[in-house]
This record gives structure tokens, sequence and C-alpha cells, in this order.
């Protein structure tokens, strides 16, 4: 047995929590280390009952399964059972661990590069919390000795079976009939079951660039060549829309018939009105026209990651009747009262790509309009956003203290045009409404070393121009 301090292990490995589970390189996500928090998450919280089941899942990257074989290994050293879910969507098992009653462990990087790698933990209940976390990192834990076989769990297919008969069963099996719809898999642990859940509801399905090589998309950054990708696809196939998700299917990406990509916010604009929410949970870097669009009671903002969101909707509780949560990345948290037509949807509080793809194409199916149409009634407000890769925290940080703390530091960025700073929001980062009604918001990736921005105008060139300069700008600096 070997004890091990986890806050100790943290700074000794670099595998730390941020935004929305414990991350890092790869190198350093050695068996010791997962297994180490797989028994803080199990004993840390007191879900280590003998013969407890554990839900575990993972993504298609090439090193998620020894992770999974650590975490098993853990599992079975605190006394409890492995339900081992095999490659499927986060959403998926969250789903599987809520109607079961068990609590779960994904192990996935998300969206991050394919040399990192990180691990998700659920109590039967949802994600855990920022105090779960706390509790996760002040154990110390007793690890028994651990010698990798290269043997994964046996399988067991019912949750991502239940995930697709979740949405199947909302909608009518024709709902997209005589609709073309790409699927931009690439290396997305939720290709497969896209497929499944749109052919089930009548589409014709067009696989796009598939890969088993790990594809690290960006639902909030996406890159130049997807843009075009997205642009040559809707008319070389003449699709109706394409749907492709991030590499652990909780962030959904969205093109239109043309092939442009909706912006993540807007997405969960128009699916929670389609859903019926009277009250809405959104990040602050989320777009204005949320509140502009009158759709809502209520509208809270929260500091970025779904922990934060899940804690805004559960004080929400208390007043709003149809409650849901979305993010800027286009992750969509159903709480209490949605319904699809006189159906009740079941509360799903994580991120989850496929009901908010599902609810704009049956949006526009239903209205007789394109995809590209849907948000032709909201106000004209848009939003861009992108990042610097590589970009260590301190500096960020440093940049940002820089900025607040001299009102016309901005102008070596942005220039004079945007006129002065009219507020300042350091709900999460720092972000600038000027004068102009012009938003720029700069704060460090919770997940990565990432300097990320977030631009707000009256039209998508000018809210990308923002960001593109900004950034270069930074990088010039740096």
């Amino acid at each position: 047995m070997t004890s091990i301090n986890i806050q100790q292990m943290m700074a000794d490995s670099g595998v730390a929590f941020g935004t929305s589970g414990a991350r890092g390189l790869v190198s350093q996500m050695t068996d010791q280390v997962c297994a180490a928090y797989t028994l803080a998450f199990l004993r840390g919280l007191n879900l280590a009952k003998p013969g407890q089941k554990i839900a575990l899942g993972m993504d298609l990257r090439p090193s998620s399964p020894a992770i999974v074989r650590a975490c098993a290994a853990a599992i079975r050293q605190a006394g409890c059972e492995v339900d081992f879910c095999g490659a499927l969507p986060t959403p998926a098992l969250a789903y599987h661990g809520l109607t079961q009653g068990l609590p779960a462990i994904m192990v996935t990087g998300s969206h991050i590069p394919f040399d990192r790698n990180g691990i998700k933990f659920y109590r039967a209940e949802g994600e855990i919390s920022k105090a779960d976390e706390a509790a996760i990192t002040q154990a110390t834990v007793e690890l028994a000795d651990f010698n990798d076989d290269g043997v994964m769990p046996t399988i067991n297919p019912e949750a991502l079976d239940h995930y697709k008969q979740r949405y199947t069963g909302l909608f009518a099996p024709d709902l997209l009939q005589g609709w073309r719809i790409g699927i931009y898999e690439h290396s997305s642990v939720a290709r497969d079951c896209l497929r499944d859940i749109l052919s089930a509801l009548g589409a014709e399905v067009i696989g796009l660039s598939r890969t088993d090589t790990f594809v690290p998309i960006d639902t909030e950054a996406v890159s130049e060549e997807d843009r075009q990708r997205g642009l040559a696809w809707a008319k070389a196939h003449q699709l109706d829309a394409i749907i492709s998700t991030d590499g652990d299917g909780d962030r959904p990406l969205i093109a239109d018939e043309t092939g442009t990509w909706l912006r993540g916010d807007i997405v969960g604009l128009l699916c929670a009105h389609f859903l019926g929410a009277d009250t809405v949970v959104t990040p602050v870097s989320c777009n204005t026209a949320i509140e502009a669009s009158g759709l809502f009671k209520q509208v809270l903002r929260t500091r970025i990651g779904s922990p934060y969101v899940i804690a805004g909707m559960e004080q929400a509780e208390a007043g709003g009747k149809a409650i849901a949560g979305f993010e800027a990345n286009g992750g969509f948290l159903a709480g209490k009262g949605l319904r699809v037509a006189d159906q009740i949807v079941a509360a799903l509080p994580t991120r989850d790509a496929v009901l908010p793809a599902l609810a704009l194409l049956a949006m526009a199916k239903r209205q007789g309009i394109k995809l590209s149409e849907l948000s032709a009634g909201l106000p004209k407000r848009y939003t861009a956003s992108n990042r610097l890769q590589n970009f260590p925290v301190d500096d960020s940080q440093a940049l940002l203290k820089r900025l607040q703390n001299d009102d016309t530091a901005y102008q070596s960025l942005w220039g004079t045009e945007l006129g002065a700073i009219s507020e300042t929001d350091l709900t999460d980062g720092l972000r600038l409404t000027f004068t102009n009604g012009e938003i720029v918001h700069l704060r460090p990736s919770g997940n990565a070393p990432e300097l990320r921005c977030y631009a707000e105008a009256d039209s998508m060139s000018r809210a990308q121009a923002l960001v593109d300069l900004g950034l270069q700008r930074i990088a010039q600096r740096s």
C-alpha cells in the first residue's frame, strides 16, 4: 500500500481540477494518479459502499483505455463493482447514472488536444459540485499496487441504448423525413449514436470526415479549416444541416443549410425557447441577445463552467417553473419543467449535445423554414471567440490585472474607436463593455494553458475582428 495525499499529488503531477474535471498531460496521468483520484472520489464523498456499482465510460482518445483500467482497479479496491459502459458520450453516462442511481466516472479530455486527457466525476444525483472537488482534493488514500494487464472490463450496452431511447421517444419517427443531414464524425464518441438517432427520426444521414486519429474540436473556437469544410460539404451534398460534437459528445456543433456553423449561445437560446423555458441560467460570456429577446422571465448569469451553471439552476428552482441552462460552447443542461409538445423532458443537468441539435431541427421542420432562418427574429447581436494556445495562466492573469488597473491599456490592443469603458464585469476574467455597445471578454481557460477571448458586436464580422485583433496583439507582446 502507498499513502497518497491528493493535494501533494496534484502539485507533483500537474494533474489538477479545472473548469470541469481533473485534467493534465497524458504523460502526467499515470496509473497511480488516476487510481488515486478515483479512490479519493469514492472515499472522500463516502460513496464506497460494499457492492456499490460505479458507472465508468470513456471517449475515443488513444490514452483513454489505460486510464479506464486504472480507474476500474481503484473501484474494485474500494469494494465496489465496475459498470463499464464502454465508449459513449459523457451525457449518456451521466443519464445512466441519474436514472440508475449510480455514481459515475467519465474518462475524457473533452475538446482539449490529444496529448491531454481527464477524468470527470458524477454523484448519483449529477455532476459533483465545487465543494465535492474540495473534499476530493483534501483526501488522503491508501493505494494498492497496480499492474495493468491490458484487459478491459466487459461492456454494458444499456447506458448508450437508454440515451438513444431518450431522444427517439421524445420526437415523432418521421420528424426529419425528407431531410439530408451530414454528420461531421471526426473522432467524436457520439458519431455513431448521432447517426442512429437521426436515422430513427427519418433523416437521410451522410457521414463526413470520419477518422481514428483524435481531433480536438473546440465548439467555441471553430477553426478556419472547419469553417471552409462546412461550406463545401453543404454545397457538395445539398444538406439541410450538419451536426457534430466535440470529442466526448457534450458540446454541439451545428451548421445550417449553407454550411455556416451556428454560435453555441444562439443554439442554446433557441433550444430553451423551443422547450418552453421561463428561466435561463447561462455564463457571463454568452450573447446579451438572451435578455434582449424578451423570451424568458428570468436570466441568471454565472461564471463559466457547468458546475456554476448547475448551481445557478438549483438556485433558480425556487422561482422558475421551466428551467434551462446552456453555455457559449452550446452544451445544454435540461432542468425541470421542459417539454417537447406534450411530453416532459427528463432533467439532465449536465452538458448535452443531442438535445439542442434535435430541438433546432424540430423547430425548423415544424415551422417549414430553413435552419438559417431560425434566428431571424432575434436581436442583432453577434458573438465570436477564439483562444491563444500554450499561453501560461500566469501570463493571462498578469494581462488581466494590467487591463483592469489601467483604463486606457485596452487601446493598445483594440485602438480608440471603442470609446471609453462603460462597464467592467469581473464575474469570470475581465469583461469590458464600451460606450459604443461592443463587448470584449478575456479569461484564462480552466482546462488548459490557454487565453480565451470573446467579443460581441452588431455584426459577425466586427465581433470576429475584435477577437482576431486582440489575440494577435497579445501574442505579439508575449
